[in-house]
């Protein structure tokens, strides 16, 4: 009977995964099964131990024809459920199912430095040839655990994710591959220092260029949460698990308009997780994934140790994959021809390869991880050139790279060398000539002494009349003033926002949009301006050529309603993406700019906004010159392209790195609203960030930080100044001095690989 008892307990937890799935609905009678275990477990000795089993095997049946049909008929939003569930495997259960050892580094559970995240340096043994070969890899990934309060369900704090990052680079040192875990609904949302948005632009941007090799394997990736710890060289999901750029229920609030207070209809929320695509088999079909690991019916959980076993043989493949297509092509032969000896289609090695990268084999790693990020998202924008185009256009990058390298890298460098030794032996030559001529100059100053009284020195004397007349300089680095807001012909007084705290006066609205910039004289305040007031007044007149205005942003996923939404974005500003890339001049220093602007989507990013900051990179790069990021608004990342979107984090990180490792000055300035994706990515990662006083920067904004947190946060919680306390910023700019400080960043920052220096 215990044996029984113990059977019926299973069936009763399957019934209440069932329910959970199904969120807690009636489907396929579960409440009638649940209520039928639960009279079984009252009274099992009213039964004869046969009857009992009967009943047991008719529930057993019940249920498992239901989760036949179950997994059968899985929609999107179930499967988040699954992934969300305390049953679903941990981070945990892994290290201690698929590795043979392992030690947590950064402490324990509740004395973690943050306990949403772990690190541990684990042992991991492939088989080859049926022979074991142990190998030392860093385990790094969100741990969910199954239930406790101090996991924060994966939601990892800056300093969480700043220690992920500090092991990233032990592992690094010790030459030895990271295996990445994406257990996360997305990161806890605070700007205190490190601060979530910049340490994830910051994790990012080191792993473009870590020289071991990284696989990651999604179950539940949310947005930048996932992005801190997600860029790798090969990226496995599980097969019940998710992706997305954000979860389903803040798309459907999104969507919904759904006021702080409201409970979001269930109905959109499972539109939303449709529209989105968040599933391993659509992240697959859009090549944010490289494969996919099959899990059990209805997903694995955490006492599925068959499944442990095929994620141990998953990742030493991925892992294998990787390293392989670093060597040369002789191990690569070798191994071919093993393989085929065997007339099998073997997808483990037949050959020992060690996981540690000698110099060569870094490069071709780091040249085939650009290469993947280049790639990915490509499907998500229209304005493809054809093929013709595409030749043209290679050929044409290909000379300018030539002749730009040969104009500064060797001609402008050969005669700064020569000027450097000239200068050398002429200071050597100086030095040399003094202290032959000292001895004479001493004889001579010795002997002069007896010569009678000096001469006084010579003395001009100076027109000693009135002072000239000083003539009128025009300061070349104030505003072109060729621009006035459209917003001044309004006949009115405005009232600054400042008014109950500075005594600020009514301000009339002709002389603040014109004359004041739109600034209040009094305290400084500045009010929002459109992005042309900027094209006109910060840049050289007529210097400014817009480029790749043919790529165009799309609707990838197909997301219902969203053509009309974008054509009518397109309409309104004459434009076909939410970033505009041009090259300009300011005091007659070549720069290219990448302007995300308000009036197209609020300057949220897509595929199209990505591809064109990587070619305003690119460009920046051949031509060696500084690249402006500047941000009038961004919205974060544009849900509406799913994970398509969210690849533009790591995509636009690694051209930035390439660029500014290749000695670029990239400068970043923020205004209006800054938040989410971006500024978690290709723009919290510059050195030299500034921002617009009044403006506000952040990873999330007050209602979700409210939402998540569970606290209240002051008013200037995103202003400016505080970023700029926290380190996250380098300094405050009036809009009246932009061009002035802009200027004077371009002169006194960057390398000397710029083409002016």
């Amino acid at each position: 009977m215990n044996e029984l008892l113990k059977a019926l307990q299973k069936i009763e937890e399957r019934i209440n995964y069932l329910i959970q799935i199904k969120d807690f609905t009636n489907w396929g009678n579960l409440f009638g099964f649940q209520e039928t275990c639960t009279k079984l477990k009252q009274n099992p000795y009213e039964y004869h131990e046969e009857q009992f089993a009967s009943e047991i095997r008719k529930l057993n049946d019940s249920i498992s024809f239901l989760e036949e049909r179950a997994e059968e008929q899985l929609t999107p939003m179930e499967r988040v459920r699954i992934v969300r569930t305390i049953e679903r495997f941990s981070l945990k259960d892994i290290l201690e199912n698929v590795y043979e050892d392992y030690t947590e580094l950064g402490g324990q559970d509740e004395a973690n430095i943050d306990p949403a995240m772990v690190c541990a340096k684990a042992t991991i043994v492939r088989k080859i040839k049926n022979k074991p070969y142990p190998a030392t890899v860093m385990v790094i990934g969100q741990e969910t655990g199954h239930g406790e309060e101090f996991r924060n369900g994966g939601s990892c704090r800056p300093e969480g994710n700043e220690k992920a990052l500090r092991y990233m680079k032990v592992a690094e040192t010790e030459g030895i591959p990271i295996h990445f875990y994406i257990f996360t609904p997305g990161s806890f949302p605070i700007e205190e220092y490190p601060g979530a948005a910049q340490q994830i632009a910051r994790n990012i941007y080191a792993m473009t260029k870590l020289r071991v090799p990284l696989v990651s394997l999604i179950s539940e990736g949310g947005s930048g949460g996932a992005e801190a710890i997600g860029l790798s060289d090969f990226r496995l999901m599980c097969s019940h698990g998710y992706y997305s750029v954000i979860s389903p229920e803040g798309a459907a609030a999104i969507e919904g308009r759904i006021q702080e207070g409201e409970k979001v209809p269930k109905e959109l929320i499972e539109v939303c997780a449709e529209r989105l695509k968040l599933t391993a088999r659509d992240n697959r079909s859009m090549g944010t994934i490289d494969a996919i690991v099959k899990e059990p019916q209805l997903g694995a959980r955490h006492d599925d140790f068959a499944f442990f076993a095929q994620i141990r043989a998953e990742i030493t493949r991925a892992t294998d994959k990787v390293v392989l297509s670093t060597k040369g092509f002789k191990a690569f032969r070798d191994w071919e021809n093993k393989r085929r000896k065997k007339k099998t289609e073997r997808k483990d090695l037949a050959v020992d390869i060690p996981w540690d990268l000698n110099p060569d084999e870094q490069r071709r790693l780091l040249i085939l991880r650009s290469k993947k990020y280049r790639e990915m998202g490509m499907i998500g924008f229209g304005g493809h050139p054809d093929p013709t185009e595409t030749f043209v256009k290679q050929f044409q990058e290909k000379s300018e790279k030539v002749y730009y390298n040969l104009r500064y890298d060797v001609l402008k460098n050969s005669h700064k060398q020569v000027k450097k030794i000239l200068r050398e032996v002429s200071g050597e030559g100086s030095v040399i000539l003094k202290r032959l001529s000292t001895p004479l100059h001493t004889m001579k100053d010795f002997f002069a002494k007896d010569d009678g009284p000096q001469k006084p020195p010579l003395r001009i004397i100076y027109n000693q009349g009135a002072p000239p007349t000083p003539q009128p300089v025009q300061d070349p680095l104030e505003l072109t003033d060729t621009y006035t807001s459209p917003r001044a012909n309004e006949d009115r007084t405005v009232t600054c926002p400042n008014s109950h705290t500075h005594g600020c006066k009514d301000l009339w609205i002709p002389d603040l949009f014109g004359e004041f910039a739109g600034v209040c004289e009094n305290c400084g305040h500045h009010f929002p301006l459109e992005y042309k007031w900027y094209l006109h007044n910060i840049f050289d007149p007529d210097s400014i050529f817009f480029f790749a205005t043919d790529i165009t942003s799309g609707n990838p996923l197909g997301y219902t309603g969203f053509d009309a939404r974008l054509d009518d974005s397109k309409k309104k500003t004459g434009r076909n993406s939410g970033n505009m890339t041009f090259t300009a001049n300011v005091m007659d220093i070549k720069i290219v700019v990448s302007m995300l602007y308000q009036d197209f989507r609020s300057g949220t990013v897509g595929s199209a906004e990505g591809e064109k900051f990587v070619q305003a990179c690119e460009l920046a790069t051949r031509k060696k010159r500084p690249l402006l990021s500047y941000v009038h608004t961004t919205g974060g990342i544009r849900i509406q392209e799913g994970t398509l979107g969210v690849t533009q984090m790591p995509k636009c990180t690694m051209a930035v790195r390439e660029y500014i490792d290749a000695g670029g000055l990239y400068i970043v300035v923020y205004d209006h609203n800054s938040y989410a994706g971006p500024v978690a990515s290709f723009l919290g990662c510059s050195p030299y960030q500034f921002a617009i006083r009044s403006s506000r920067i952040g990873f999330a904004g007050i209602r979700v930080i409210r939402e998540t947190t569970g606290t209240d946060i002051p008013p200037d919680y995103h202003s400016a100044r505080n970023a700029l306390k926290r380190g996250h910023i380098q300094g405050i700019w009036d809009r009246r001095d932009f061009r002035r400080n802009l200027h004077k960043s371009l002169m006194t920052m960057g390398s000397h690989n710029l083409y002016y220096r």
